[in-house]
Order: structure tokens, then C-alpha cells, then sequence
């Protein structure tokens, strides 16, 4: 019966271990998109630049986020 409940508690935590990074970040994602458009717009001539930045962070948040899936994925396979 103790193994059923760790086991329901292990599937409880991985969701929201994955839920919580995914929504962090969709909202870290957003709010640098966001201010790389600000960028843009005041400095036309740094578009390069600042996409560059732009998408090289958004390699890094991603990837935050598939760690985070692998680590919910790991407390349910163990």
C-alpha cells in the first residue's frame, strides 16, 4: 500500500516539475522576446546583434526546460 502512495506522489511531483519549468520557461521566453523587440525598435541598426542574443538565450531556456522533462522523466522511470 506505502508503494502505491510513493509511487502516486513520485507521478504527482514529476508533472509538476515539468509543469512548473515549462511554464517558466514560456514566461522567460516571452518576456525576452519581448524586450528584443524594444531593442530593435530603439536601435534598428543592432538587429543582428540582437537576435543573435536573442536566439542564442532561447537555446538556453529551451534547454532548461528539456532538463527539467528528462529529471520528471527519471522520477517516474526510478
Amino acid at each position: 500500500m506505502f508503494l502505491l502512495a510513493a509511487e502516486a506522489l513520485a507521478s504527482l511531483g514529476a508533472g509538476i516539475a515539468i509543469a512548473l519549468a515549462a511554464l517558466g520557461g514560456a514566461l522567460g521566453m516571452a518576456y525576452s522576446i519581448g524586450k528584443a523587440i524594444d531593442g530593435i525598435a530603439k536601435q534598428p541598426e543592432a538587429d543582428g546583434k540582437i537576435r543573435t542574443s536573442l536566439i542564442l538565450g532561447l537555446v538556453f531556456i529551451e534547454t532548461a526546460i528539456i532538463y527539467a522533462l528528462v529529471v520528471g522523466l527519471l522520477i517516474l522511470v526510478l
